[in-house]
């Protein structure tokens, strides 16, 4: 009995630091602009351009991805969407949202292992910077701490989704709905 009471206990706190580990909070720095970027103490202009080029050329694979500019708008508002290079199996258009700012790893931390990535903005949550898997980032732009499930890469977008398929009210994000491409 004594014995088994140990092992529970042991287990729990094993359990406690492995949740604790995943959940290390990651310095990033979030911007709108590379000018943004580069005003910021401790940022200079040519690594704030390499950050925004990086995060740009990721935003056609990452960002979330509609068959309908409707559904789109209806998750990030109205002109806040743009027509995607992919296209559906069927040859149709393939819509997601405008890139609104970027995340990169904080110059001041040493081996940063934050992925460099576009930022979008939800219609029904504007004041929040999300990344393209829906992880909600921060409310401003500069230095801030995220967790560091928030910070790893995104994941690329295969499917397609829907209406309220983002956004802080946003249903299941990986009901994706049909694929393109190919």
């Amino acid at each position: 009995m004594k014995r088994s009471r140990s092992l529970k206990l042991a287990l729990m706190g094993a359990s406690a630091l492995s949740l604790a580990a995943c959940d290390n909070p990651e310095n990033v720095a979030v911007f709108e602009s590379v000018e943004q970027c580069q005003n910021e103490a401790g940022f200079d202009r040519e690594t704030c351009e390499a950050n925004f080029k990086q995060a740009a050329a990721e935003h056609i694979r990452v960002a979330p991805k509609y068959t309908s500019a409707a559904d789109c708008e209806a998750d990030f508002g109205a002109a806040q969407c743009e027509i995607a290079p992919q296209t559906t199996q069927d040859g149709g258009s393939v819509f997601m949202p405008l890139m609104m700012g970027y995340m990169m790893g904080s110059m001041l931390a040493n081996n940063s292992r934050v992925a460099t990535q576009p930022l979008y903005r939800s219609n029904d949550d504007r004041g929040s910077f999300r990344t393209g898997d829906n992880q909600k980032v921060a409310g401003k732009t500069g230095l801030t701490q995220v967790p560091a499930q928030v910070a790893k890469a995104p994941t690329t977008k295969t499917t397609t989704i829907r209406r309220n398929g983002f956004g802080a009210s946003a249903r299941a994000f990986t009901g994706g709905s049909r694929s393109f491409g190919g």
